[in-house]
């Protein structure tokens, strides 16, 4: 944590201001004053950590999922300076887990299952006026930027499951798509490329909130996917995840994809895909720097001490290690927002 900083003394003014602004309920469960943190929040804090916010702030315009970012981002600027830790995005979520609950929920298939067709995700509220967004008190945060710290994803390409584990706790435990166990001529690459998911140790070292779509295997760009009931939509904005492995920048990344059937298969170009919702929980779990494993493992012990056996889906060890080495040649988009893979 950092030492207190230069308009900490602002601080009062500012809880104040933002009290004053927040009289009626909001949907993350709390009235001005209150005494302790969501319950969400509460039930996943040690009980010496559970304090008062600093700051309730209050919404008051809609939010749309086009503008949530922007709209964060403006959030951390103005209140990282009046507290006395490093504020982010991914702690002011955290801090309010109700919103990555609300986020899940824009996911197209949840939204479908309700009869809701959403051709653009882009245009759903995700934050309404009467909101209340709770900035955490130092002990709060401190538990939370331990928890995060201590957060790594956990990857077993046979058993095609990406799992978020803090300690030796299994948090949350998706399925996922991994690479095929093919080699294709990808027009972004300019050669032959295996495509398989390759295993290693590293960390998540970019993200992408709002990529531009290309089509590897074409080199097109792309702004709208057709969905497993085959309808047509947008592509939607969801971060994207980029890690290293193995000092290695492969080009896998891990994201949601708008084809659900194909999770829990051998199915993508490469990367490491998840259904829309899960896409939203995996990115507020693992900021830039969050260790990241992938393994080959054909068998594990469940947590209940059950063995699992798993399809070898790949080929031979030996066969891998020679494709991570082509592998290493793949090229990185140009633009920085810029996304090579398949919806």
């Amino acid at each position: 944590m950092n030492t207190m900083k230069p308009l900490y003394c602002f601080l009062l003014l500012a809880l104040a201001l933002s009290a004053g602004a927040c009289k009626n309920k909001s949907r993350s469960g709390g009235e001005e004053g209150a005494a302790t943190l969501v319950d969400a929040q509460a039930a996943s804090l040690p009980t010496d950590t559970i304090e008062r916010p600093l700051a309730l702030i209050a919404v008051t315009q809609p939010v749309t999922i086009g503008g949530y970012f922007k709209f964060m981002d403006k959030l951390v600027e103005q209140y990282d300076t009046l507290v006395p830790y490093d504020l982010s995005e991914h702690l002011l979520v955290r801090a309010n887990p109700w919103l990555i609950d609300t986020l899940e929920e824009t996911d197209y298939y949840r939204q479908m299952a309700r009869g809701n067709f959403v051709f653009d995700q882009r245009k759903m509220v995700v934050l309404h006026p009467g909101d209340t967004l709770r900035v955490p008190g130092p002990k709060t945060a401190a538990a939370i930027w331990s928890s995060i710290n201590n957060t790594r994803l956990d990857i077993n390409i046979p058993a095609f499951r990406l799992r978020i584990v803090e300690g030796d706790s299994i948090l949350y435990d998706f399925p996922c798509r991994v690479g095929k166990n093919t080699e294709k001529f990808l027009v972004v690459a300019g050669h032959k490329v295996d495509l398989r998911t390759h295993p290693g140790e590293g960390e998540i070292i970019r993200v992408n909130r709002e990529p531009v779509f290309t089509d590897p295997v074409t080199g097109e760009k792309f702004k709208f996917t057709k969905r497993d009931d085959r309808r047509t939509t947008r592509m939607p904005i969801i971060p994207w995840l980029e890690p290293i492995i193995d000092s290695v920048r492969y080009g896998h990344m891990i994201h949601p994809t708008t084809n659900p059937r194909t999770v829990g298969r051998a199915a993508s170009n490469g990367c490491i895909g998840l259904k829309e919702a899960d896409a939203w929980r995996v990115y507020y779990y693992a900021p830039v720097g969050t260790k990241v494993i992938i393994r080959y493992d054909l068998m594990e012990i469940s947590p209940s001490g059950d063995t699992l056996r798993y399809e070898d889906v790949y080929a031979p060890a030996k066969a891998r290690k020679k494709a991570g080495i082509q592998a290493a040649w793949f090229p990185f988009p140009k633009r920085a927002g810029e996304c090579w893979c398949e919806p």
